[in-house]
């Protein structure tokens, strides 16, 4: 289906620092790469034959500007990691897709055929070997052109990924970028501190399924989609009780909506399980929590996990939306700068990196034995505040901007619609509950939305 043609490895413009950088919020990440998706319409005045070339002289002066992603990672002590800033360099692959328009790929679910348009990273080579980053541009017979991008997890988070690839774009654009960003990680780690004050259960491994294990299930992935109306419903029927401490501080379009899927998971994964556990885990970008804050420019990683009370399917399914949404702005209450500061002490003293690294990013079920472990968990992550329309490499804004694959069954992405009217919900979950969920999704809000007329 998509053919690849040529590899470029693409280092920076300039002479860059040669240092290490180390950071203890990365030590919690995984070693694998994002993917993410760009999509562009055919561009009347430009050939794709030609756009590579064009990609690869912006990133190399991009890499100058963002010399640690040139880099390379490498082990050290306690299965922990640093970064090497040395110049090793980037990834582009070109590629064709010669059978499939950008019509055929409809809505772009991160399926088998999207995950195409995205890198194939090898992680069996050596770490010392592995790109930061690596990029794919493929061309289309419409004209059309998709950027997938795999960058590591373990170097730069969501915030400054947007940065860095909106800086390639200016750069591709044939514009000058003025300031540069900060990539000190020692300002993070000197938060270190407050030993002891918070419970870290995020850390702690997630609830297990309480029924048997199922062979030979398969995990699906689907988009769904909110109209800026509905999610006005949602919202109206989540502040319906919104009686806690914080009431008189409306829910926000991300507590209602991950409440909202998490409700809906429960109730499609639901077998008569009343007393089933279950948790949701979300990430919170922590640059305006510390005090003082953290640069705004900063690049490297501050996104740091928390996760919600656990509660039962019964808790989540019976009561009324308000008590998941609820839970979730728990959830992120919790992160104030002295929690950070509190949970980069954790991580410092822990012995082994791989006990906290793999129970929030993998909250999911797992193969044992040829059988599998159902999930009740969900991971919910927030794209809507990434500045995608930014990337426009001079084709034009992308028509899509996406996650390009989902590796993991319970998580979801939350992403502004590219017309600004409404959310699109990518979620990954066993393909025997996926049509419950659809079903749960929309019923759920019509549902409310008659009680309300009455």
């Amino acid at each position: 289906m998509v053919s690849i043609q040529s590899r470029y490895t693409v280092f920076p413009s300039e002479t860059t620092p040669n240092e290490t950088l180390f950071s203890l919020c990365e030590q919690i990440k995984l070693r694998t790469h994002a993917p993410l998706l760009y999509v562009f319409k055919p561009h009347p005045h430009h050939d794709a034959s030609s756009f590579v070339n064009i990609l690869r002289h912006a990133l190399s002066k991009a890499l100058t500007i963002y010399y640690p992603v040139a880099g390379r990672l490498s082990w050290i002590q306690g299965g922990r990691w640093e970064l090497h800033c040395n110049a090793k360099g980037a990834q582009i692959l070109e590629a064709i897709c010669k059978d499939v328009t950008l019509d055929d790929l409809g809505d772009f679910v991160p399926t088998h055929l999207v995950s195409q348009l995205i890198p194939n990273i090898d992680y069996d080579v050596p770490i010392e070997d592995t790109p930061l980053l690596v990029a794919q541009l493929t061309r289309f017979p419409c004209g059309g052109v998709t950027i997938g991008v795999a960058l590591c997890r373990g170097a730069i988070d969501g915030i400054a990924t947007m940065r860095f690839m909106n800086t390639w774009a200016k750069l591709a654009r044939g514009e000058n970028v003025e300031k540069a960003p900060c990539h000190d990680r020692n300002v993070l780690n000197s938060y270190k501190g407050n030993s002891g004050l918070h419970d870290h259960s995020e850390f702690h491994p997630p609830p297990p399924w309480l029924g048997p294990l199922e062979k030979d299930t398969k995990v699906a992935v689907a988009t769904v989609k909110l109209t800026g109306e509905q999610v006005k419903k949602l919202k109206h029927k989540g502040n319906l009780a919104n009686t806690g401490p914080s009431s008189q501080q409306r829910y926000s379009t991300f507590e209602v909506v991950s409440g909202h899927l998490w409700r809906c998971v429960s109730k499609a994964r639901y077998a008569g399980k009343r007393e089933q556990p279950t948790r949701l885990t979300t990430l919170v970008n922590c640059r305006h929590r510390m005090k003082p804050p953290l640069p705004e420019d900063y690049a490297g990683n501050t996104a740091f996990p928390t996760v919600t009370p656990t509660c039962s399917f019964g808790e989540i399914m019976q009561r009324p939306l308000s008590y998941a949404v609820g839970n979730v702005r728990v959830a992120l209450e919790r992160v104030t700068g002295e929690f950070v500061e509190s949970a980069l002490d954790h991580i410092d003293r822990e012995k082994d990196m791989n006990l906290i690294r793999y129970n929030f990013h993998y909250p999911a079920p797992s193969v044992h034995k040829g059988a599998y472990k159902g999930n009740p968990n969900l991971f919910v992550v927030s794209w809507m505040n990434f500045s995608f329309k930014d990337a426009d490499f001079g084709w034009g804004e992308p028509l899509y901007f996406g996650p390009g694959f989902m590796d993991s069954e319970g998580k979801a992405f939350l992403l502004n619609e590219a017309n600004g009217d409404g959310i699109i919900v990518a979620i990954s979950l066993e393909a025997s509950h996926m049509d419950a969920f659809k079903k749960f999704f929309y019923a759920d809000i019509e549902q409310e939305s008659l009680i309300s007329k009455l």
